[in-house]
């Protein structure tokens, strides 16, 4: 059985501490009692988190730690936990999951800190167990870049993995994400999962050009997540290096070549640089 215990003085060092993605009744136990003997609290944002120790009635030191934070604040926070607790928390979920948490974990662990972790709320794990699509194998892959081209050579390294797609997105940018997406991914199935566990969750699913078109005109609020489906039997098509000519020449018969190498990357799941060095290559031979 899980060992219930909880230390009545944690020993100093770092905790990495999951708090609510949204119902505030979701704070663990441990996680309570964690947050109520620490010597500090490094938090994402102070005022956010203040509204969970008001709700524990807490009062507990915080500093702030975010994406901002230099060199020289991750020193001081390593120095402290050699005698005092230092609690590490994001303004939801879990710490390290899309911030800069990974640095002071880094750090604390080469100056030999105790470094422990809370498990708890983390809204790419909800958002995935709501969607109802294949959840045995998938990527998180964050925030996609803000800028259009970036953007879709960021898709384009995911198009031929075989599992799903987690990614986190704000409301005036999901149908952009989502159009983008279908561009290049192929119109899977797909849910933007958002508000989770608060009053509002909603977890609406279909083909991504349906998702994208539904989300246009109307940007939702609240906090989103995006769960793409991985790529079905025909659109990750296997092939050997003779289809992959045949094909290739099929698309520069009347597409420029850099068209012809993405189509063909797309339908094939093959890594599109790959494809258009190949196809390069084959346009020197004609």
């Amino acid at each position: 059985m899980p060992d219930s215990t909880i230390p009545d003085s944690p020993l100093p060092g770092l905790y990495i501490v999951a708090t609510p993605i949204g119902n505030l009744g979701d704070i663990g136990v441990r996680a309570a009692a964690t947050l109520a003997s620490a010597d500090l609290i490094a938090a994402e944002d102070t005022r956010v988190t203040a509204k969970l120790l008001a709700h524990l009635g807490l009062r507990v030191p915080m500093t702030p730690y975010h994406d901002h934070s230099d060199e020289r604040t991750r020193a001081a926070l390593v120095a402290r936990m050699a005698s005092e607790v230092v609690v590490l928390v994001s303004d939801a979920g879990t710490p390290l999951i899309s911030d800069p948490g990974y640095k002071l974990v880094r750090d604390a662990r080469a100056a030999g800190r105790h470094v422990t972790t809370l498990p708890g709320p983390c809204a790419a794990i909800a958002a995935i167990t709501l969607s109802g699509l294949p959840s045995d194998r998938f990527l998180f892959a964050g925030f996609l870049p803000n800028k259009a081209k970036a953007r879709a050579d960021t898709i384009a390294e995911f198009a031929g993995l075989r599992a799903s797609l987690v990614l986190y997105e704000s409301g005036p940018r999901l149908a952009a994400a989502l159009a983008a997406l279908a561009e290049g991914l192929g119109n899977r199935e797909a849910a933007v999962a958002r508000e989770i566990t608060k009053l509002y969750e909603e977890c609406v699913t279909g083909p991504l050009a349906d998702l994208a078109a539904r989300y246009e005109q109307a940007p939702p609020k609240g906090e989103i997540v995006i769960v793409v489906g991985p790529p079905g039997e025909a659109a990750a098509e296997e092939a050997d290096d003779a289809m992959l000519d045949a094909a290739l020449r099929d698309a520069m018969a009347d597409k420029p070549v850099a068209q012809a190498a993405k189509a063909v990357a797309k339908r094939f799941g093959r890594d599109r640089h790959a494809i258009y060095a190949r196809a390069l290559a084959l346009k020197g031979q004609a």
